[in-house]
């Protein structure tokens, strides 16, 4: 009898493996508890909507598509773990993420050993992609044009030669800022400090060091759940020079924070444009709103357009399989070799997993109270730099 449960069991085993095996997963990495959750929660959904868009277009191929979004709370260790978690699923074949560099760097060299490709629709620390890691692409730019481009934007455009310059100590936030530190001193602009914070509450000592210095315009390298309450707080003591940062900025999540009219006139650049900025968006848009009940923002977008990505590659390397699930080695190749337009524009990568062309906007917080609002001052593309 307890032979006849064994045989049973294993039969059952072998059924279960069998009827996963045209399971196509694709997982999502990005904060979705903690403070950055706002811009995390865009990254899921944006790449959830395209996976259910495709659902029936694998279905008829023969494979279940199915999306797993994994937590990384903004937190390397966290991000790493997930990894091991991922690369121990054979279903997953494919990740859009990560939202911080700092969480993409390491948890990319676990996602590494597999050959397990990722798509990222907002890491933009040069290191990402320096490493020339055949697994790891991204559809955004990088901070040694972005932060470049906000120093010339200061310099040239705001005609601006003082600046107070702070970060939030993470490679993302820093490497940013040193960027942009390094093109605005290039150009004969005067940084009066350059000061790293973990500072998530008390900016009143940095404050009254900005105070003695008397920047024209202070550039902050962070996130907005960090540069919310200190935009507030140097608004509160009277300080109304103007600000500026990157795209971490970019979140309605800032403007709650620092109040609409402490945020008002802030500006950001951003690797992740507005609706506004390209022309499918609308249409992509009200579906988004329509299904979850809130504004898609920029990367959402580039989180949709990601997961398509990843999709024509599972499409192209089910061909080339004939017909038969793909291995990751087989989709990483794919994505490689992918030309899309997307909603953002066209997507290819160059060697290195870059995009080849990037797109960097210009804006200015509206303040009031619809992130929509906010003000597309200029776009710049740029070929991404070849080391």
């Amino acid at each position: 009898m307890r032979k006849i449960g064994f045989l049973v069991a294993g039969v059952a085993a072998l059924g279960l493996a069998l009827a996963q095996s045209n399971v196509i997963k694709i997982a999502t990495m990005s904060p979705l508890s903690g403070p950055q959750a706002a811009l995390g929660e865009q990254i899921k959904l944006g790449a959830e909507l395209a996976v259910e868009e495709a659902k029936e277009r694998f279905k008829a191929l023969g494979f279940e598509l199915v999306l797993v979004p994994y937590d990384d709370q903004a937190n390397p260790d966290v991000g790493v773990a997930n990894a091991n978690r991922m690369i121990n699923d054979p279903d997953i074949l494919g990740l859009v993420g990560t939202l911080n560099s700092g969480v993409a760097i390491p948890a990319s060299e676990v996602l590494a050993r597999v050959n397990l490709v990722m798509v990222s629709p907002a890491n933009t620390n040069p290191v990402v992609t320096d490493r020339k890691l055949p697994n790891v692409n991204r559809i955004v730019g990088r901070d040694d044009v972005q932060g470049p481009a906000a120093a010339e934007f200061v310099y040239n455009d705001l005609k601006l030669r003082r600046v107070f310059v702070i970060h939030d100590k993470t490679a993302y936030g820093q490497g940013l800022a040193e960027e942009f530190r390094k093109r605005f001193e290039a150009l004969g602009g005067r940084v009066v400090a350059f000061i790293g914070t973990e500072e998530q509450s008390n900016f009143v000592p940095i404050i009254n060091q900005i105070r003695a210095q008397n920047p024209q315009l202070v550039y902050f390298g962070g996130i907005y759940s960090q540069i919310g309450p200190f935009t507030k707080q140097l608004r509160e003591r009277g300080l109304r020079m103007p600000l500026m940062s990157g795209d971490g900025l970019d979140s309605s999540e800032f403007e709650r924070l620092a109040g609409s009219q402490n945020a008002k006139g802030a500006y950001y650049t951003t690797v992740a444009g507005p609706v506004s900025a390209f022309p499918q968006a609308k249409a992509l848009a009200e579906r988004f709103k329509a299904k979850y009940g809130k504004d898609i923002e920029g990367f959402g977008i580039y989180a949709y357009d990601a997961a398509r990505v990843i999709l024509a590659a599972l499409e192209n390397a089910i061909k080339a399989n004939g017909g038969k699930k793909p291995t990751r080695a087989q989709v990483a190749q794919e994505v490689r070799k992918v030309k899309l337009e997307g909603i953002t524009g066209t997507i290819e990568f160059d060697s290195k997993g870059d995009i080849q062309k990037a797109k960097y906007f210009v804006m200015q917080v509206a303040g009031t109270g619809n992130w929509a609002d906010n003000k597309l001052i200029k776009v710049i593309e740029v070929a991404a730099p070849q080391k």
